[in-house]
């Protein structure tokens, strides 16, 4: 039997990247500057020159990222933020640090991002609740950017902001715009997992608001002034790491090649994939930086699937499998109009393949027939 395949190959960047991260790492050790190093400093400017953000605040994770945007526009209780329901909780979950109400709306079919006319109808949800809508955080779902201008136009119309939440998209484009340059901020992960990953927690916050970003600097280390024993506001220890931008520095280098790679291997999935299953697709005007590759499986059994796929050494995940507004935690908050769908039937019907800059065409061709082989046999079977 073939060797198993990897979901997300690190090992291979790791490989391509050599002694350059050793190098990068020794570095930090030997000046010891641990946190808020010069490799901080250098990260920064090097993620803004990439995506065309005035200001970049670095942080400790993504989840942090948006809770600085959050902290330093003062969402509060009796405040509503839309997020979409269809997505992982760290969106919904920073709404609620604040006191504020996350309201959940639905996502499209066709890109698994924000649906406008969701929006606008949980818009009017908050306001017949009594709550105040100040902003939308649209999650840039597998790392295709949401439909950035249709979002402003609807918080322009009704007063509110726009914080892109680009945990999965950062290195992708909309209309010719680099993902980071858009909204009133974004935010970005970079989990190890992420296009752009470090070795361990990080993410980054993106503006061209001079005051915001000055704000989120302060909210960074413990709200401090001109002094860090005069602390100005509440904040938190949201700091990203020396080491771990000193990887990024590394892996930034190599990323626009990598996007590059991702994309290729998406279009190859797709023109063997089209005609057997829903494939996604990337609408004209957009890239994707691919963080996942996800199919559709309505009128299949998803289950059988992902265990023929297995079979033949190909993982899958799914992506996600319960949306927010059905979880626990979340099913107390409102949801838009008379309820999410398309964010219900989603979450039954994806499934990712491997996905990373480093599978080889022989190793495509193996997921692109274990892929076949399964929906085929499914099919045969429902004939029978």
């Amino acid at each position: 039997m073939s060797d198993p395949i990897a979901f997300i190959d690190l090992a291979a960047q790791r490989e391509r990247l050599g002694s350059r991260v050793d190098e990068a790492i020794l570095r930090v050790v030997n000046h010891g500057g641990y946190i808020m190093g010069p490799e901080v400093k250098t990260l920064e400017a090097d993620l803004s020159a990439f995506c065309g953000a005035k200001h970049t605040i670095s942080c400790a994770n993504g989840t942090d990222a948006l809770g600085f945007v959050l902290m330093a526009k003062g969402v509060k209780e009796c405040d509503a933020v839309l997020c979409p329901s269809f997505t992982f909780a760290a969106t919904a979950e920073v709404v609620a640090w604040t006191g504020a109400t996350p309201i959940f709306i639905d996502v499209r079919e066709d890109t698994f991002n924000l649906d406008i006319a969701s929006l606008e109808a949980g818009v009017k949800t908050a306001r017949k609740l009594g709550l105040n809508p100040v902003a939308v955080i649209p999650v840039d779902l597998f790392g295709l950017p949401a439909d950035y201008d249709a979002i402003e136009a609807v918080c322009e119309r009704e007063g509110m902001w726009m914080l892109c939440d680009a945990a999965q998209s950062f290195g992708a484009s909309y209309k010719g715009h680099k993902v980071g340059s858009m909204g009133l901020a974004t935010t970005t992960s970079f989990f190890p997992a992420k296009p752009l990953g470090c070795y361990g927690d990080g993410g980054a916050v993106f503006t061209n608001d001079d005051e915001l970003a000055a704000v989120m600097r302060s909210i960074r280390v413990h709200g401090q002034g001109s002094d860090k024993y005069d602390n100005v506001r509440i904040g938190m220890n949201g700091r990203l790491d020396t080491m771990q931008a000193a990887v990024l520095i590394e892996k930034l280098k190599i990323f626009p090649s990598e996007i590059e790679a991702r994309d290729k291997v998406a279009k190859r999935y797709n023109a063997h994939l089209r005609d057997i299953a829903v494939v996604p697709e990337t609408p004209e005007g957009y890239t994707s930086v691919w963080a996942q590759y996800t199919l559709r499986m309505a009128g299949f059994d998803r289950e059988q699937f992902q265990a023929d796929l297995k079979a033949a050494g190909v993982p899958t995940a799914v992506y996600y499998p319960k949306p927010l507004h059905q979880q626990t935690a979340y099913k107390g908050y409102p949801v838009a109009g008379n309820g999410l769908p398309v964010s219900e039937r989603l979450a039954l019907e994806v499934v990712s393949l491997p996905m990373h800059p480093y599978l080889t065409e022989a190793v495509q061709d193996r997921v692109i027939a274990a892929v076949k082989d399964a929906m085929v046999k499914q099919r045969r079977a429902a004939a029978e």
